[in-house]
């Protein structure tokens, strides 16, 4: 028997009446939550008002960022703290504590201001100031009115905020305007403490206002106002504009700095010129082919009170010029560290010694002054740079090339740490690195006085502090015979004394030696052991094979020339090696 057909009744719609009804209150409850939400969010809105900067006064902003120093005003001017100007404008600026001045040095000016007075001295010359340097709380404040005619910067003092603007000129930032939420009721926009709308209003600005937008943090723009105020924004009010650039003014236009001497198509080749007491017989001197630059020591530190010696000779200037070689007057510290301490000490000293160097460099008509200071103490390093400084755009306004002497990088305090070689190198045309006396006169070791790569590797070093446009090679010379005598206790007692080119031919030639390539130096090698005093002697040969190898590395590194240490040491045939090394291709 079949079952009985079982049929599922259909659920019954709801009426129409009921589902709108339905909608209806979902409508209402969906109203409820958002206009809840939306009071919620307009009532956690802050519209407190809070001092921007959390009320600090005389707010400097640099490019977009609030500076931890204050400025001054006097006199409707306005005086920026010195260690501002020193992180952000020009690190060089120096003050110097004994004669409480402010001095700033550019490629051809010094501009000296001593605290408290209305007259500096810009390369020399009386320029009146409508405020003075002053020290407030201890540090030092600098007017800007002068500053703006040596530095490319731009300041605007807003008295609405009581905020210094101040930009590099070529600064760039992006800017936008604010939009208007209503247009027909046009109302301001809060600019905010933080990046949130719970966050304190420190400006409210109109609509279409513009704004540098100097930051980004989630959903909102940091922003500096036309005021200098700095704060947040919605990043949905703001417009994107343009790309605002900082211009400086229209100035006269300036002279430029005068480019460094260089030989036209070659590369320099300085010697320098030793002088003790007289200067050479000039009939004696030999032809030097390819020199173009001879460097005699004239000029010497010789007291605590920044006396410089003088041993120039004006018929020594005559010669070389007929010679077409340039005439560098070298200018020496007597290695003495104490001298030498007395002139950094203040800028008195140090406007002594400069006058000193300008008279005799006007007075035998020289063309360029190289500076050989040696033996400082570590902690004269800044001041030795600011003399150089100081000295420079003098020398310069009187188009004479300046060049400055420095050792290898090592360890050593009062011999090479006491240069600061790359700010240094920024200042002068040239600098010499004396790449010899790897094995001092008084060695406990008996070796090359600039082995090759001792002498490569010395370059490598510099290289990274000195660009190589401006870098001299400096050659030896000379050579060190060496002699090893065996002491009862087994030790060996070096002692050595230098020889000429021509000595250490003579002495290798007297005994029959054989010099024999030594590789580890790169440059020929003999010894000898004497049978009258059982000594052992030894000489790295310096000749026309280490010059040229040498005057290899010149080309390697495209070096701005080669320096030799000295005249008179060499056999004549050098000059030819180092001539056609130089001109090489």
């Amino acid at each position: 028997m079949t079952a009985p057909l079982e049929i599922t009744p259909r659920p019954k719609r709801k009426p129409r009446l009921q589902r709108k009804f339905a909608l209806f209150v979902f409508l209402i409850v969906f109203a409820v939550i958002f206009g809840a939400g939306a009071w919620l969010y307009l009532y956690l809105q802050s519209n407190a008002h809070v001092p921007p900067f959390d009320g600090r006064k005389n707010v400097i902003v640099f490019q977009g960022q609030v500076q931890e120093e204050a400025f001054a005003i006097q006199e409707g001017q306005v005086l920026l703290p010195l260690p501002f100007v020193q992180k952000q404008i020009d690190p060089a600026i120096f003050w110097d504590e004994p004669t409480k001045s402010v001095i700033v040095t550019t490629k051809d000016k010094v501009l000296r201001m001593e605290s408290d007075k209305l007259v500096a001295f810009l390369n020399k010359k009386p320029i009146d100031l409508h405020v003075p340097v002053q020290q407030i709380d201890g540090i030092p404040y600098v007017p800007y009115e002068p500053l703006s005619k040596l530095y490319a910067v731009q300041l605007k003092h807003i008295e609405n905020s009581g905020v210094t603007v101040i930009e590099k000129a070529g600064y760039s930032i992006q800017q936008g305007k604010i939009e208007s939420v209503d247009e027909q009721e046009p109302i301001t926009q809060p600019v905010r403490k933080g990046p949130s709308g719970r966050d304190p209003i420190v400006a409210d600005l109109n609509p279409n206002a513009p704004v540098d937008i100097i930051g980004e943090e989630g959903g909102w723009y940091r922003v500096q106002t036309a005021d200098g105020i700095i704060g947040f924004m919605p990043k949905s009010i703001v417009t994107l504009s343009e790309i605002r650039k900082t211009d400086l003014p229209a100035q006269e236009p300036k002279q430029s700095a005068a480019v460094p001497w260089k030989p036209l198509g070659q590369k320099i080749n300085l010697t320098w010129e030793h002088v003790t007491g007289r200067n050479p017989k000039l009939a004696e001197i030999p032809a030097m082919p390819g020199l173009n630059v001879v460097s005699p020591t004239w000029f010497e530190l010789t007291d605590d009170k920044a006396t410089l010696g003088n041993k120039a000779d004006s018929s020594y200037v005559k010669w070389a010029h007929q010679r077409g070689y340039q005439v560098w007057g070298l200018v020496s510290n007597g290695f003495n560290p104490d001298f030498t301490k007395a002139l950094l000490s203040d800028f008195h000293m140090r406007e002594k010694f400069i006058v000193q160097v300008i008279h005799y460099a006007t007075m035998y008509e020289l063309d360029g002054i190289n500076l050989d200071f040696e033996n400082v103490y570590i902690e004269d390093k800044a001041r030795l740079v600011q003399l150089v400084r100081e000295l420079t755009p003098y020398l310069h306004e009187q188009n004479l090339t300046v060049s400055m002497d420095v050792t290898p990088i090592s360890t050593s305090d009062r011999w090479s740490r006491f240069y600061d070689r790359k700010v240094l190198a920024q200042v002068v045309d040239y600098m010499a690195v004396m790449t010899y006396d790897e094995h001092w006169g008084t060695s406990p070791v008996a070796g090359s006085v600039a082995s090759l790569p001792w002498v490569e590797e010395s370059l490598q070093n510099i290289l990274q502090e000195v660009p190589r446009n401006k870098l001299l090679l400096g050659v030896p010379f000379y050579t060190r015979l060496w002699k090893e005598v065996k002491q009862p206790d087994g030790s060996i007692k070096v002692t050595s004394k230098a020889l000429y080119m021509s000595g250490a031919q003579k002495w290798i030639k007297e005994r029959n030696l054989k010099p024999a390539l030594d590789a580890k130096s790169g440059q020929y090698y003999v010894s000898y052991t004497d049978p009258a005093d059982k000594a052992t002697y030894k000489i790295w040969i310096e000749d026309q094979t280490s010059m040229a190898k040498r005057i290899e590395l010149v080309r390697k590194y495209n070096l701005a020339g080669v320096a030799s240490w000295r005249r008179g040491f060499e056999t004549p045939d050098i000059w030819n090696t180092i001539q056609q090394g130089l001109q090489a291709r």
